[in-house]
């Protein structure tokens, strides 16, 4: 169900103003700051590490302590005004990560009333939380992926403050847990997208697949954040969205530029299908080609405002971004565009309507053998894929 937003309810929001940083900000105290990943990297294919980058101090290497949200993040205010998104609607995006975090709700509360969005909680049917079975026997806490999670239930609000959001928390990393909690996320009635903010490496759907292959349901997952590197999954699976990220840089509400962000994840599968609505899109893989679409990931140039867990009891504003960013903004655009449609897979829509985004044509991530696998063109590219949200016509 969508609806339009007044722009005096637009103007309720608080805005952080200013043109974002360079990529080594500096926090309120004057210190350099550098992103570092949220999760620890995996060594196994079949254990996914999340994507999420966080901003932290130089000379102490911690997420600065903050009551306030850095001027350099971007608010929900920005991102909606740089992906043209002027309605909002009560449709029900899924999360799906591992691990628990006890306090999301608590945290959830502080974003959402720092920005002046609608209270989402348990108690008024906007929250639930599951386990990986669909349950409320919640897994231990792993402050690296609770700091995931809170990207993403801050970034869904951003982009859709009414939509309600489902959390299925994974008892571990491992792909097939994370797998079950996908399939348990598709089976929550109302939802029409579901977030992953993560990746192993490049598997295949004939092992793994069915977790993510729910036609109808908008399956988005990120790319990674270590640039051209190949396949991730599920980013690699035909069955999902792969979402790659960009560096965006905004002056207030006006979108300044937006460029392929340096660390966002590309490269061809070596053993899924290639996406049938890419054939005519010289993407140059003989297999899937990642990314399908892309949104800001860039922790310093298009970082957004998170309230961040530090330990078990302990949160503070921070900049946080990555593809884990990028994932749950793109899951946000299906969910105000009501879906995919019944049966639809969702990685088709966009290519399908690729005249509706706004194309990505500057910057690279990397060195590759084909062009097109690291730097962005003109129509599709790995890093941004066939581009950005421009309003809802490209979902």
């Amino acid at each position: 169900m969508k609806k339009s937003i007044l722009a005096a309810s637009l103007g309720a929001i608080t805005l952080v103003a200013g043109v974002l940083a360079a990529t080594s900000p500096a926090d309120a105290a004057g210190n350099g700051r550098h992103a570092t990943r949220v999760c620890a990297a995996s060594t196994k294919a079949t254990v996914a590490s999340c994507s999420a980058k966080v901003m932290v101090n130089d000379k102490t290497g911690a997420v600065p302590a903050s009551t306030t949200p850095a001027a350099s993040a971007l608010t929900p205010t920005q991102l909606r005004a740089a992906y043209g998104l002027t309605t909002d609607s009560t449709s029900t995006v899924a999360i799906v990560d591992a691990y628990g975090y006890p306090n999301l709700e608590r945290d959830l509360g502080v974003y959402r009333t720092q920005f002046g969005l609608p209270a989402c909680t348990k108690a008024n049917g906007c929250l639930k939380i599951l386990d990986q079975n669909g349950g409320t026997n919640l897994p231990r806490f792993n402050t690296g992926w609770a700091g995931e999670t809170a990207l993403d239930v801050d970034a869904v609000s951003a982009i859709c403050p009414s939509c309600k959001i489902v959390v299925v928390q994974a008892k571990s990393a491992n792909i097939p847990d994370l797998g079950a909690a996908a399939a348990t996320a598709a089976r929550q009635a109302g939802v029409v997208a579901i977030s992953n903010s993560y990746g192993g490496g490049d598997l295949s759907d004939a092992s793994y697949g069915s977790y993510y292959n729910h036609p109808g349901i908008a399956v988005t997952a990120s790319t990674g954040d270590n640039g051209y590197k190949g396949g991730s999954f599920p980013a690699s699976s035909a069955y999902v969205v792969a979402v790659g990220g960009t560096s965006l840089t905004m002056s207030g509400t006006t979108r300044v530029s937006e460029t392929a962000w340096s660390g966002a994840g590309s490269g061809c599968s070596t053993v899924n299908t290639a996406l049938a609505g890419a054939a005519s899109f010289a993407t140059g893989c003989a297999k899937r080609a990642i990314a399908d679409v892309s949104a800001a990931a860039d922790p310093g140039k298009g970082g957004m405002a998170v309230y961040y867990p530090t330990s078990s009891r302990n949160s503070t504003w921070a900049q946080v971004g990555g593809t884990s960013e990028s994932s749950p903004i793109i899951a946000a655009v299906f969910a105000l565009a009501g879906g995919p449609g019944a049966g639809v897979q969702a990685n088709s829509v966009p290519y399908a309507h690729s005249g509706s985004l706004r194309d990505v044509t500057a910057g690279s991530n990397g060195s590759c053998p084909t062009t097109q696998w690291c730097n962005a063109r003109a129509g599709w590219d790995g890093p941004t894929g066939l581009g950005v949200p421009n309003g809802l016509g490209g979902f």
